[in-house]
């Protein structure tokens, strides 16, 4: 399976690099290929190389802006024009999506799948798990949920994103419910 993965391309705190570490390790263990942002930097960093020592195959997809932050020994390295691009190109690579923790873009791109998925532009199977390392999307799975009760968000892209505690919580997910 491909597995999509959004993170943080910045260096963070050890307990957000180790579970994106063992997110990887577990995806490379159960014989998927990884799909990310393809740059060598922060937790893409962590997450390809562990991907890779793993043996898994690591598939970058990549703005041009930033490529020459590129992961030098993926796989397979797909520069597109811009981020917007770059979204789309993992999201349709992706059996399901995975996020890790990060900032503004990592949010932007949750939201962004969420709004394909109300849409109908996302497959109407296609998972989304969010790793939910120490709480860090606690607050906006309430904000989801609230938005879901009060008649804001479909119940079914409510039911399309599961909220897992750990990476293995969440690779036993993908197992079980992945396309």
């Amino acid at each position: 399976m491909n597995i999509a993965v959004f993170c943080s391309m910045y260096d963070v705190a050890e307990k957000y690099r180790q579970d994106a570490e063992t997110f990887a390790r577990l995806l490379a263990k159960g014989g998927h290929t990884l799909v990310w942002g393809g740059t060598d930097q922060g937790l893409m960093h962590v997450i390809a190389e562990a991907a890779e020592r793993g043996g898994a195959r690591t598939v970058g997809v990549i703005s041009e802006r930033i490529k020459h932050t590129a992961y030098k020994t993926a796989d397979e390295m797909v520069i597109v024009k811009d981020t917007l691009e770059m979204n789309r190109g993992l999201v349709e690579r992706g059996d399901v999506i995975v996020v890790l923790v990060g900032g503004i873009g990592t949010l932007n791109e949750l939201t962004d799948v969420l709004r394909m998925k109300k849409n109908g532009l996302l497959d109407g199977n296609k998972r989304i798990v969010v790793i939910n390392t120490d709480g860090f999307y606690g607050k906006f799975k309430e904000q989801l949920e609230k938005m879901s009760r009060e008649g804001f968000l479909k119940k079914e892209v409510m039911d399309s994103v599961h909220f897992a505690g750990t990476p293995e919580e969440g690779m036993r997910y993908i197992e079980h419910n992945g396309n």
